[in-house]
């Protein structure tokens, strides 16, 4: 016998809901995350310099080389040598709207759940006991909510304290979303 997704749309709904919980008070409680941004000295300049351009939100590279081949151009080497050189995200004027970004984490945790659950029917029967459920979710979680994070310090510039912090969270919500599974899972026997 095998368990179908729609088997466990409670677990996934569950878990979904008690990992943004733990988001929740990792970001407004516990806040650990508040260190990983830095205020530059120049910041009422820089915002003015790019508020002239009148940038429409996105993600920008500056110096900006639309191919690697222009590595090869003097000019942009003297420009990368020179500096600075990085990434400048920019969003809408205004501010955030927080039940829009708080909707699509919850999804986010919904989806994911979904697609672990799925990987669960493939290897876990009915009757698996609550530490082999805990174990695949928390290692299948583990990697669904964080290792995707480690590319942005490989690549980014994301230092990799702030990395470290996104693999942490990463874990605790594996660890909850495996408990909740676990915890559920004798109900599908």
């Amino acid at each position: 016998m095998t368990i179908s997704l729609m088997q466990l749309w409670m677990p996934i709904l569950g878990g979904a809901l008690f990992a943004w919980i733990a988001s929740a008070l990792i970001h407004m409680l516990i806040k650990y995350h508040n260190s990983d941004y830095r205020k530059l000295e120049n910041e009422n300049d820089l915002m003015t310099t790019l508020g002239q351009g009148k940038p429409s939100p996105g993600l920008y590279h500056f110096p900006y080389c639309a191919d690697m081949s222009e590595m090869a151009n003097e000019d942009m080497q003297q420009k990368m040598i020179r500096g600075p050189v990085g990434f400048v995200t920019l969003f809408p004027n205004g501010l955030p709207n927080m039940g829009k970004l708080l909707s699509q984490q919850i999804a986010y945790f919904v989806i994911g759940n979904a697609l672990i659950a799925y990987c669960a029917t493939l290897v876990l029967s009915p009757g698996a006991d609550f530490m082999s459920v805990f174990r695949f979710f928390s290692a299948v979680g583990f990697l669904a909510y964080g290792w995707a994070t480690i590319p942005f310090s490989i690549w980014f510039g994301y230092q990799w304290s702030m990395t470290m912090k996104y693999l942490l969270d990463a874990l605790i919500y594996a660890l909850v979303v495996a408990a909740t599974f676990a915890w559920l899972w004798p109900d599908l026997i």
